[in-house]
Order: C-alpha cells, then sequence, then structure tokens
C-alpha cells in the first residue's frame, strides 16, 4: 500500500504542476498593489521557485507530520480546516445514498435472478437500464425544475434555509430532509441501476451451477438454496465494488454538489481546480487515495469473511 500510495501522490503532484500558470496567480493577478518584489515573495514562500521535485520532496514531509499545508487562496487557511469543516455533509450525504443503493439493489438484484425473465424482472430492466443511461445532471435539473419551481415542494440548493437558526428541533430536521432529498436521490438512482445489474448477473451464474443444484435436488427450499447458498458466493465482485466506494462517501460528488450549491468535499474540489490551489487539490487526492487503498484492504477481508476459500491459514 505504501509504494502505492508513493505513485500515485507524485504523478497527481506532477501532472497538477502542468498546468499553465502558477498557483499564485490568483492572489497576484487580480491585485493592482502587487508588486514585482511581492510575487517574489510569495513565490518563495510557497517553494515555488525550486524544482518541481524538491517541491515534491517538501510537501511529502510535511505529509509525514499529517501536515497537509496552506491554501494558495486569499485566506491563507490551513488545508485541513478547509477541509473538515466541508467533510460532514459529504458524510451524511453520501452515506445515506450507500444505504440506500444496499436496501434496494441487492434485494432487486435477487428477485430479478430467481425470476429471470418474468414480467417484474423486465420491468426491473428497463428502469435500471434507464437509470443506467440517464445522465445525473440532467437528472437533477429536470427534477430542481419539477419539485422546486414548478411545485414549489423542494428546496433546490444548500443545505438549509434563510432563518434556520430561529426554527424549532423538529423544524430544523425537517428542514434539512427537505434540502436532502435531491441529492441522496440523485446520488442512489445510477448506483442503485448498476449494483442491481451486477447482483442479477452474479446470481444468474451462482443459480447454474452444480452445487445449486445439488442443494436443489436435496429438497432444500428454495429460499435456503438462494439466501445460504447462492447470496454468500455472490456477494464477492458486490464486496469489490463497495470497497471501491469508501472514497466517495469523503470525497462526494463534484457534479452533485455543485449543481445544489452544497458545501461539500465535491465542491470543495471544483472550485480548488478553478482557482489552482493545488495544496487543497493534493490534500483531497490524499484523502481519497489512502480512502482507495483502505477501501480494496477491507474487501480483501471482506472476500475472506464470504468465502471461506479465500481465507490464510
Amino acid at each position: 500500500m505504501i509504494p502505492t500510495f508513493l505513485g500515485i501522490t507524485i504523478i497527481s503532484f506532477f501532472i497538477i504542476n502542468l498546468a499553465p500558470g502558477k498557483p499564485t496567480d490568483g492572489m497576484t493577478d487580480f491585485n493592482p498593489r502587487i508588486t514585482p518584489e511581492a510575487r517574489e515573495r510569495l513565490e518563495k514562500q510557497y517553494h515555488l521557485d525550486k524544482p518541481i521535485i524538491v517541491r515534491y520532496g517538501l510537501w511529502l514531509k510535511d505529509l509525514v507530520t499529517l501536515n497537509l499545508g496552506e491554501s494558495f487562496s486569499s485566506d491563507r487557511r490551513p488545508v485541513w480546516d478547509k477541509i473538515k469543516e466541508r467533510l460532514p455533509i459529504t458524510v451524511l450525504i453520501n452515506s445515506i445514498s450507500l444505504i440506500i443503493i444496499l436496501m434496494f439493489a441487492i434485494p432487486i438484484g435477487i428477485y430479478s435472478a430467481a425470476h429471470p425473465y418474468s414480467l417484474r424482472d423486465k420491468i426491473t430492466t428497463i428502469t435500471v437500464f434507464i437509470g443506467f443511461s440517464t445522465p445525473s445532471f440532467w437528472l437533477a435539473l429536470l427534477l430542481m425544475m419539477l419539485f422546486g419551481v414548478h411545485l414549489g415542494w423542494l428546496p433546490i440548493s444548500g443545505i438549509k434555509s434563510l432563518g434556520y437558526e430561529n426554527l424549532s428541533l423538529m423544524s430544523k430536521f425537517g428542514d434539512r430532509v427537505s434540502h436532502l432529498i435531491l441529492p441522496v436521490f440523485i446520488g442512489s438512482y445510477g448506483g442503485l441501476a448498476g449494483l442491481s445489474r451486477y447482483m442479477r448477473s452474479n446470481m444468474l451464474e451462482i443459480i447454474n451451477q452444480d452445487y445449486i443444484i445439488t442443494a436443489r435436488a436435496k429438497g432444500l427450499s428454495e429460499k435456503t438454496v438462494i439466501y445460504k447458498h447462492a447470496l454468500r458466493n455472490a456477494l464477492l465482485p458486490i464486496i469489490t465494488i463497495l470497497g471501491l466506494s469508501v472514497p466517495a462517501i469523503i470525497g462526494g460528488s463534484v457534479i452533485i454538489e455543485t449543481i445544489f450549491a452544497i458545501p461539500g468535499m465535491g465542491q470543495l474540489f471544483y472550485m480548488s481546480v478553478m482557482r489552482r490551489d493545488l495544496t487543497v487539490v493534493m490534500g483531497i487526492l490524499v484523502i481519497g487515495t489512502v480512502l482507495t487503498l483502505l477501501g480494496n484492504f477491507l474487501a480483501d477481508i471482506g472476500y475472506g469473511a464470504a468465502d471461506p476459500r479465500i481465507r490464510v491459514k
């Protein structure tokens, strides 16, 4: 995991620094009082006068002490302070979306595999293919126009209304829920379609195996065959997908958070890229990298829990 992490950070750091201009341009280009001497001092302060390999070494040295650096934006706040204030809402939205996906995708996939080519299976197949082919940003805009503009049922931006602090406890809860309905639905819809198809495909493959036929020949109930013998083996690819979903819980969705003006990690990443705030971009990439490697590690553990043959004795 450590060599992989170093490789990812090296590639990311070098690619980010290939962009034209300098990260300090945002602080100097629109300030008429900035002198050439001030520009030079800023570049020295952020080590931009040094070769890129030296800058990477300095950045890695700070990272070892869990210091993600200082933002290149005008506020010059520590990167971790910017990240941690946006982390809770991103974790909340993506965790709820993942729970909804698991609650519905796995049962849908199991039912479709247990009743292949039935009317319900065909309806489900059509529905999930629509989910696959529908761009999330387009669907989000349609739902915003319908429920927010025309019907006025749901808010279409932010995570709380004006005057939120003056509301009662129950009203605050209802206000937060109303703001989260559309982002959570958009975040769940595409994942639900994909995961249910994976589940159906895996279950169909497992159901046709010899040991499933043997279990049925022994007179076991269909429920026992499906949920005890087939499901456990069909979960292995799903565990892989869930492991790769760990970074998304923290990293957020750039599209969803930008469209709904949600102050989360995805929006912060997008704004940092647009502003060439490289320290914030690298900070978010580091968190995403660590979580990706951690997700793969947890997936390996999950393999052993689901399939005893994989366990190392």
